[in-house]
């Protein structure tokens, strides 16, 4: 290798050795090893790719990834306009419903994910919503930010949750005003409008889709009272990413914490719901949500939506 080639490497290595969440259980020595020899004849950074991506899949995290330059300014400069934003409305029942989608990009995107999520919200409850569906069978993941700053409101206020690194540090996360907070700083967007009945129960969906960023607004539902899950499990990385940016603009994006509820139970496989739902394939069924259904019939038994 070059010594410039080498010296990327390396600092790429000691990035993921400082910061990744089973880095006490991972042969560091091996894995230089095999990344040196992997990148043997390299001249520049890109040469050693390949090298990267073999030192992350050894981690053993099934959530880290390397993004090279032009995927990391497509995933991080994303424009505005480029995602499906989060959806509310009203159901017959009095039931409000929202759906989060997955949201990556700029903080242009992410302003607009929260305003339009919170106007979904705030639309959704015009009438005086007596319970809520929480729909995350889209949540891809992305930025749990945004998702956290939209339905603040329907998760209450106080700590909803955690991050949980390799050394049992604990970050909190909560809710202030309707709007989420890391460990006391606002995560921004300001206070969120409360709902006009505080405390509803909650029926979250959940499918094989919902992922990372969707799993810890899965996760941050946990242990809420009056709260339920139906669907499938997760896809099974509730685990909390963080992005580091290289010399040439290349992205380590590297999982250096676990999600954890806020009774403090820690995740790191597939979230499993309490009522399991599997989507009946034949087409005859094509137009039927029987996961919705089944999350509007437990919140029509519940107190506050039971009709006299």
């Amino acid at each position: 290798m070059s010594p410039s080639a080498r010296a990327y490497l390396s600092k790429s290595l000691d990035v993921m050795e400082k910061h990744s969440l089973l880095r006490h259980e991972v042969d560091w020595a091996d894995v230089r090893s095999k990344a040196y020899l992997r990148a043997r004849g390299a001249r520049n950074a890109a040469d050693t790719y390949g090298a990267i991506e073999l030192a992350l899949r050894s981690l053993g995290d099934g959530h880290s990834v390397f993004w090279e330059p032009d995927e990391a300014k497509d995933r991080l400069g994303a424009s505005a306009g480029e995602f499906d934003g989060p959806e509310g409305r009203s159901l017959k029942s009095g039931v409000g419903y929202v759906s989060l989608p997955g949201v990556q990009g700029s903080q242009e995107a992410y302003d607009r994910y929260v305003r339009q999520g919170r106007s979904a919200v705030a639309k959704a409850d015009e009438t005086g919503a007596c319970g809520w569906v929480v729909d995350l069978r889209s949540d891809t993941g992305g930025n749990m930010w945004p998702m956290l700053a939209v339905v603040g409101p329907i998760l209450g206020e106080g700590e909803v949750g955690a991050f949980v690194d390799a050394d049992g540090g604990r970050t909190v996360w909560s809710i202030r005003h309707s709007s989420p907070y890391l460990d006391g700083e606002s995560a921004g967007w300001g206070g969120g409008r409360p709902l006009a009945r505080s405390g509803p129960p909650v029926a979250v969906l959940t499918g094989k889709r919902t992922a990372s960023a969707g799993e810890a607004v899965v996760v941050a539902f946990r242990g809420r009272p009056d709260t339920r899950f139906f669907g499938e499990r997760t896809s099974g990385v509730p685990t909390a990413n963080e992005a580091y940016r290289l010399s040439d603009g290349a992205v380590l994006v590297l999982t250096g914490a676990k999600d954890a509820d806020r009774t403090g139970r820690a995740y790191d496989a597939p979230i499993p719901p309490d009522v399991e739902i599997v989507k009946d394939p034949r087409p005859v069924a094509r137009h039927r949500d029987e996961v919705l259904q089944a999350a509007e019939n437990w919140l029509l038994e519940q107190a506050a939506c039971r009709r006299a």
